[in-house]
């Protein structure tokens, strides 16, 4: 009996890139990032209408490589700000795409890949879908508590990466996914720390809104009356204090760069200041963790560095001094994201996973 095998196209916007890939089954045989012109995406009044651009540009791609995408057997995308749903692969539904089109929960370039993998699909009758989404939400409720009834803790974090990962190492300690107790780090532009529970992530900072560690170029958490005095100020407009806790923070605050392989080679080269800085970042980092091994209740099967920050060799040496204590450090530099959409579709396709169902519209309304 032969078995099936299925052809798979990934689709991941950036701000002024999008990252293309073509799997059969878990081998990607074609890997592509088209460059925009960032003056035709600034053009566009939203970032919604940025997709005939890129889609276009896509195909035009795909052209190019001699790929027939009448072969195409789905087409995922890079999910965005949706509203908080459970980590798995969704079909991507019209709920889903209104949501995605009117930025109904925010603007972000991620929601550009639903959309750009639904009008591509659509085209061919096959399913389009998106895996893990930023807006992943498996929180326990008691995590949702911040000490301000106004302002309850959200799940925005790298869920992509985040349970792509934790797989990884749950097959490599020999367990399944939804058996382990894992805290996984994703280190890159923004710093999120996860504790995942037996296949949920029942706590993690908000990387996109400012909580957690100080990364490369963001504020992390920082002392609120300071911040609402700095707020008060008159020297700042609202999108000016968004900017600088998002763009011109952390590291590029302090050291006026948010490369790490520059500032690795200032601590080898004995700037002192560049290295209290750099250690800054990885006590915060390693006080986080500590946090979650809390959550966890100290049952961890293993402590997981990711994101590009984990190819730092002084920052991975670093963590794993302080936090070795706790479990054994298991590291996967970089993301991934292309094979785990693929991968996250591929379950779909095999039956291995049942496709989660997007709210439908009268839920949106109800609130449920």
């Amino acid at each position: 009996m032969a078995f099936q095998h299925y052809r798979i196209m990934v689709v991941n916007p950036g701000p002024d890139i999008t990252k293309i890939g073509i799997f059969e089954d878990e081998i990607c045989i074609m890997e592509k990032i088209i460059q925009h012109d960032s003056r035709e995406l600034e053009a566009c009044h939203r970032i919604a209408d940025q997709a005939e651009i890129r889609k276009s540009a896509v195909l035009e791609q795909l052209d190019k490589e001699g790929m027939n995408i009448s072969r195409l057997d789905a087409v995922c995308g890079r999910g965005g700000l949706l509203r908080p749903i459970k980590g798995g692969t969704y079909r991507v539904s019209q709920p889903m795409l209104y949501d995605l089109k009117e930025s109904f929960y925010g603007e972000h370039v991620s929601n550009l890949g639903g959309i750009i993998a639904y009008e591509i699909a659509d085209g061919l009758n096959i399913p389009s879908f998106i895996v893990d989404p930023i807006v992943v939400d498996e929180l326990d409720e008691i995590a949702r508590i911040s000490g301000v009834p106004e302002f309850p803790r959200k799940s925005i974090f790298h869920a992509l990466n985040h349970k792509a990962v934790a797989r990884q190492a749950a097959a490599e300690i020999g367990k399944a996914y939804t058996e382990s107790n894992l805290i996984v780090a994703h280190m890159s532009d923004g710093i999120t720390i996860g504790a995942h529970h037996r296949g949920n992530v029942i706590d993690v900072n908000n990387g996109l809104h400012g909580e957690g560690p100080f990364s490369t170029e963001r504020a992390g958490t920082v002392p609120s009356g300071s911040l609402a005095a700095l707020c008060y100020s008159s020297q700042y407009y609202l999108d000016e204090i968004m900017q600088k806790l998002k763009d011109q923070s952390g590291l590029k605050g302090y050291l006026h760069t948010s490369d790490p392989v520059e500032i690795e080679k200032r601590v080898n080269e004995g700037d002192r200041f560049a290295k209290m800085i750099y250690e800054a970042m990885v006590y915060q980092i390693t006080k986080e963790i500590g946090a979650m091994s809390t959550v966890l209740k100290g049952d961890i099967d293993a402590v997981v560095l990711t994101g590009t920050l984990a190819h730092g060799k002084l920052l991975v040496e670093w963590i794993a001094n302080r936090v070795n204590w706790i479990a054994d450090v298991i590291t996967y530099p970089g993301e991934n994201d292309l094979q785990a959409l693929n991968n996250g579709t591929l379950r779909v396709l095999k039956g291995e996973e049942l496709p989660n169902s997007y709210p439908n519209y009268s839920e949106v309304d109800e609130g449920v």
